[in-house]
């Protein structure tokens, strides 16, 4: 296994146990439906999210499941092709992290954990954030193209050149 797929490994496995842990730590100590003021306009919440962003697909969670991981397949296969793109490990290890985490609430609790509250935007959880910045990456990431290829090595020739005399 290359170095770039242990990049991913670290980074899923960071997210999937802040995402895990911030949503133990909800549960344990909001009640829920109970608000409670963190920073200027950052409430913390505990709800349950049956769907994904925006409560979308609530009535589905089996094909939620089946669509999650087929993203996740072609995410995998998209990165074992790329490996050498700069930074393409960031993206996949954040989706995978955040894909994973939702999933886990959606088999194990029936349904998400969201807890940032913000104005004008349902809640979230962290995630939903490693997701939003998961794709960001991605398309960064797809943005910058292959490795630029270096140029081959010149090889000396066997004979020097010749130079004009005066």
């Amino acid at each position: 296994m290359g170095r770039a797929w242990y990049r991913v490994a670290l980074v899923t496995a960071i997210v999937l146990a802040l995402d895990q842990a911030t949503k133990a730590l909800v549960r344990s100590s909001i009640d829920p439906g109970t608000r409670h003021k963190f920073l200027p306009a950052i409430d913390l919440v505990n709800v349950r999210n049956r769907g994904i962003a925006f409560g979308l697909f609530t009535e589905n969670a089996t094909l939620l499941t089946v669509l999650t991981l087929i993203a996740l397949a072609f995410l995998l296969v998209y990165f074992a092709r790329h490996t050498d793109r700069a930074l393409a490990w960031l993206p996949t290890g954040l989706l995978l992290g955040g894909a994973l985490g939702n999933m886990f609430d959606r088999l194990h609790r029936g349904a998400v954990t969201d807890f940032i509250d913000v104005p004008l935007w349902p809640s979230f959880n962290v995630a939903d954030m490693a997701i939003t910045f998961g794709v960001l990456s991605l398309l960064y990431v797809i943005e910058q193209g292959p490795p630029a290829e270096s140029p081959p090595a010149q090889t000396p020739s066997a004979h020097p050149p010749r130079h004009a005399e005066p």
